[in-house]
Order: C-alpha cells, then sequence, then structure tokens
C-alpha cells in the first residue's frame, strides 16, 4: 500500500489539472475575418485568429483613409545586461543597485542600438555612477521624483550617444542589496 499510495496521489493530481485546464480553456472567438487573414479565400479558423489577434500590435483606425496603421511608431530594445552599480560609504560597498534599462527608439533603428551599445552602456554607467554618488540611491530611490531625475539624466545621457534615435529610457527592475 505504501508504494501504491504515491502512484494514486500523482495520478488523481494528473487529472485534476488536466480537468482544471480543459474547463479552464479559452471560449473559441468567433471566426470573423480580419483584414490579412483570408488564404486563397479560405478563412482561418478561430483558434487561429485568436492567436493572431493577440500578437498582432494595437491599431489606430485614425488615419484619414479609414485603414488602420500600427499605433507606436517606436521599438523597444533591451539592453543585454543588468547595469551594477555600487553604493560607497567612506571608500567601502554597502550596497550595490542592479539595474534593467530598455529603449523606446524610432521604428527599425533596434540594430543601431546594439551598434553602439558599449558606448551607450559606459554613458549610462557614468550617469548612474553620479547618481549613486549624489546620494540618488539613498533612502526612497524608488520615488517618482528620484525616478524621473534619473530618467532623464539616461535620456540625456542616451541622446548625446545616439541623437533622435531613442525617444526614452525605460527603467524595468532595479533593486538595491545592502551588503
Amino acid at each position: 500500500m505504501k508504494k501504491l499510495l504515491p502512484v494514486i496521489l500523482a495520478l488523481v493530481g494528473l487529472s485534476a489539472g488536466v480537468g482544471g485546464g480543459f474547463v479552464m480553456r479559452p471560449e473559441a472567438e468567433a471566426a470573423a475575418p480580419v483584414h490579412g487573414d483570408a488564404v486563397d479565400g479560405e478563412e482561418h479558423g478561430a483558434q487561429e485568429v485568436g492567436a493572431a489577434r493577440e500578437h498582432a500590435p494595437a491599431v489606430d483606425a485614425h488615419s484619414t483613409g479609414g485603414e488602420a496603421h500600427a499605433a507606436s511608431p517606436y521599438d523597444y530594445v533591451k539592453l543585454n545586461n543588468q547595469f551594477v552599480v555600487p553604493i560607497l560609504r567612506d571608500t567601502r560597498v554597502t550596497s550595490l543597485v542592479v539595474l534593467s534599462i530598455d529603449l523606446e527608439v524610432e521604428s527599425g533603428q533596434s540594430e543601431t542600438v546594439y551598434r553602439y551599445e558599449p558606448k551607450l552602456r559606459d554613458s549610462f554607467l557614468t550617469v548612474l555612477f553620479d547618481h549613486a554618488n549624489a546620494g540618488g540611491f539613498d533612502g526612497a530611490f524608488t520615488s517618482s521624483g528620484a525616478m524621473t531625475i534619473l530618467r532623464n539624466a539616461l535620456n540625456e545621457s542616451g541622446h548625446k550617444v545616439l541623437g533622435d534615435i531613442i525617444h526614452d529610457v525605460l527603467i524595468t527592475n532595479i533593486v538595491r542589496q545592502d551588503v
């Protein structure tokens, strides 16, 4: 019986998971044709249309011709590695701040960002170190005002490297770890 109990529990758990997945699956959308969804006169199934809508960019139908176009003329580029900034007190590292930064750039300029990434990272690290040395990561460093100051400084630094390609700097993750 001791050997049979784990097998029974595993089967009950598996059955409950499959049953829950079956009950909770999303409803199929009506197979209404979407512009560009027909292939050789045949319409895609409801699931394919739903999947296409989930991955399609948001559209805006305010153009004069009535046709929809992409709502955002920007691409989002995630810089490859996180930024690690040491916080020093009396020449000792007391904390580390780790940030992830994404850039909102003009559409089609992602390769340019990656080509200039070393120079961009150097420029951003200079800003981050200056911000840390000025006490920008002390106290409530994630307050709206403090984050706005940091974002504006990073944005200005990014413009010096890439010009008007950069529209905005997005801080997607930030954490401070005391050592």
